[in-house]
């Protein structure tokens, strides 16, 4: 089996989708399991919903439309008969959203969250199969909740692998073109969970784990594996190959294309990871495997905006000792901050960290009457594997440095 996915820049709109058959007619679809994004911003769209929901009902109703909208947009340009049962199927989803919203009773954001946002890629995927039947290309849609099991920890879940291996191996040997949603998978109460932001490569590794599979290709608007991103950096070169343990380093330091937790499934049974053009199907892309380090070997450039910066001094000048450090993690952990770069000395602790989940402001109070608190909003976070002396010089200008962290293949800057 080959694992296809395609993201929501692949099938933005309706050109995109009919792109997605081009792909197919080029590179076959025998043993193929796609997996598809949700289209374009909709993911975005369907937050805005999640967000008019609990803070303005008067803006739920036209949230909700606009989303509708614009998938209607898309099944008219494909689908000129608007009598194609596919509208049908539609209009029944969204129906099942305003259903949900309408008798929900958790107060919990995470919880409703997921059962929202979920049908981006019910409705992305229902589309782009209703058009690949429409044109020759028979397939099997798949609810992917029914296969990927999780735990019930909403926005953040962890995959339950012997649940989910038992349900996909129902599948698995069968020679048919499949198509399901990324992102998604369903707790013990079949309620809908997601697999974090960017998780529809996360799903493609976990179908390509579980099924043995040949290869994984994402599918995007990019060459392949470039060592910058190139709406940051001037200039990007293509990656031609990457190790798993040069993929995993930079997934870990915020490189965006290819999802942090994608690549470890992967590894354990040395699946082949391919990142192609969808507007260039024939190229070589970039492929991830076994092997050493990075083909041509050049600075790789990583960026995370936004970040917060936070410098801890004990009240007393006592030493940060591993007590202080275990609690300093606990406050971290609960209070969802992922941790981006630390440094200490003997009475100091300084962290970057993202504030994904907004709850920067609870985990100061928490943290000032303990220690004293110095810290930097909207920071950046600039990464560089493979660094030299021209690498970090052509960052830096125009930047001012806030703190400095070098290994003997990394460097990171936290900059103003």
């Amino acid at each position: 089996m080959r694992v296809y996915k395609f993201g929501g820049a692949s099938v933005k709109d309706a050109e995109g989708v009919k792109n997605v058959l081009k792909v197919l007619q080029e590179t076959g679809t025998e043993r193929t399991f796609l997996v598809v994004s949700a289209m374009g911003k909709t993911t975005n769209a369907m937050e805005e919903v999640v967000d008019a929901y609990f803070k303005d009902k008067k803006s739920l109703s036209a949230a909700l439309a606009a989303v509708e909208s614009f998938h209607m947009e898309i099944l008219h340009k494909i689908f000129p008969a608007q009598t194609h049962p596919v509208y049908s199927r539609v209009k029944e989803l969204f129906e099942e959203v305003r259903g949900f919203l309408a008798w929900n009773k958790s107060p919990k954001y995470n919880f409703v969250y997921d059962q929202v946002v979920c049908y981006g890629e019910l409705l992305s995927s229902v589309i782009v199969s209703a058009f690949l039947n429409e044109n020759g290309f028979k397939n099997t849609w798949l609810d992917i909740r029914h296969y990927i099991k999780t735990d019930s920890n909403y926005r953040d879940v962890k995959v339950l692998w012997e649940k989910t291996q038992e349900a996909i191996a129902a599948i698995d040997g069968r020679d048919e073109l499949f198509i399901t949603q990324g992102f998604i998978g369903s707790d013990d109460n079949n309620f809908s969970t997601t697999l974090g932001r960017e998780g529809s490569d996360y799903t493609a590794a976990i179908v390509a784990y579980c099924m043995n599979a040949k290869s994984v290709t994402i599918w995007k608007d990019v060459p392949g594996v470039l060592n910058a991103d190139p709406r940051y950096f001037g200039q990007a070169s293509l990656l031609n190959r990457i190790s798993y343990r040069e993929a995993i380093e930079l997934a870990f330091y915020g490189a965006s294309v290819i999802h942090p937790k994608t690549l470890q499934p992967l590894q354990r049974k040395e699946i082949p990871l391919h990142v192609k053009s969808f507007i260039r199907p024939g190229d070589a892309g970039t492929v991830v495997g076994k092997g050493k380090g990075i083909e041509p070997e050049v600075p790789c450039f990583i960026v995370k905006k936004d970040q917060v910066l936070m410098k801890l001094s004990s009240l007393d000048f006592s030493f940060i000792v591993e007590d202080n450090i275990s609690d300093l993690f606990k406050l971290l952990h609960d209070h969802k901050m992922k941790v981006d770069l630390i440094q200490n000395s003997a009475i100091s602790f300084s962290v970057c960290v993202d504030n994904r989940f907004g709850r920067l402001h609870d985990l100061l109070q928490q943290l000032k009457g303990r220690f004293k608190v110095v810290y930097q909003e909207g920071v950046s976070l600039y990464t560089i594997r493979h660094f030299n002396t021209e690498a970090i010089e052509s960052l830096l200008e125009g930047k001012q440095v806030i703190l400095e962290q070098r290994g003997r293949e990394t460097v990171q800057l936290v900059v103003k």
